[in-house]
């Protein structure tokens, strides 16, 4: 184990101690240490045996439905800035990952905001989510991507030709000698209708990447799904 490693562990331990930590979605103290709470190990939506999805982005990893309580953590994670679930939710992200897309991608990156979003939220929601996942893998994130398109949200469009054509264009390379190559893992929060990584895949792929499996926290259920 690394010695950064290690002095993260300390601080979380450290962390843990000075403020236990809640369950991300129903707010309850685990027992033991753990990230999650034995109620919602046993009771959240996960995807199990229907993890991977595949489409026009290629193939994308859950490990989460995107609903009920699992919906409200990553709103208020996402909107309101609630960073108390970050390690459960890297924890359950890095898991999905080593089990559906092992051995399968050589770094990893993540699907950006706009510069004019991220002076409004402060934070990167995705970059977030890629940081936490890679801690135990010991190694960082790499920024691939710059969204250059403040395009309206994703979130407030239904139809599906809509949403492609409102992320058509709206990012690009930030270094394709850096892309180039390699097997990247495609980080974002949630997927829906998958035309944001559709369009992110495309734009590492055309900058040279040599594949790209995506991986989110939760997926919206599209028809016959669940």
């Amino acid at each position: 184990m690394s010695g950064q490693s290690v002095w993260k562990r300390i601080g979380r331990a450290v962390g843990d101690f000075l403020a236990p930590r809640h369950c991300p979605f129903c707010g309850a103290a685990p027992d033991g240490g753990e990230l999650l709470c034995a109620r919602c190990a046993a009771a959240l939506p996960f995807t199990e045996g229907r993890a991977v999805r595949t489409g026009p982005f290629g193939r994308c990893a859950a490990p989460l439905w995107y609903e009920g309580s699992v919906r409200n953590a990553i709103l208020a994670f996402k909107f309101k800035g609630k960073m108390g679930g970050l390690d459960c939710f890297g924890q359950m992200m890095a898991r999905c990952a080593a089990e559906e897309f092992g051995g399968e991608f050589d770094a990893v990156t993540w699907v950006p905001v706009s510069p004019k979003r991220l002076r409004k939220r402060r934070f990167d929601q995705s970059r977030l989510l890629a940081a936490s996942l890679c801690v135990d893998w010991h190694t960082a994130p790499v920024s691939t991507l710059r969204k250059i398109v403040d395009n309206p949200p994703q979130s407030g469009i239904t139809e599906a030709a809509a949403r492609r054509a409102n992320v058509l264009g709206a990012y690009e390379p930030v270094d394709r000698a850096v892309i180039a190559g390699k097997r990247w893992l495609l980080v974002d929060d949630i997927v829906t209708s998958g035309a944001t990584l559709s369009e992110c895949v495309r734009v590492l792929r055309e900058a040279g990447a040599a594949d790209v499996v995506c991986l989110t926290l939760a997926r919206a259920a599209g028809n016959g799904e669940k």
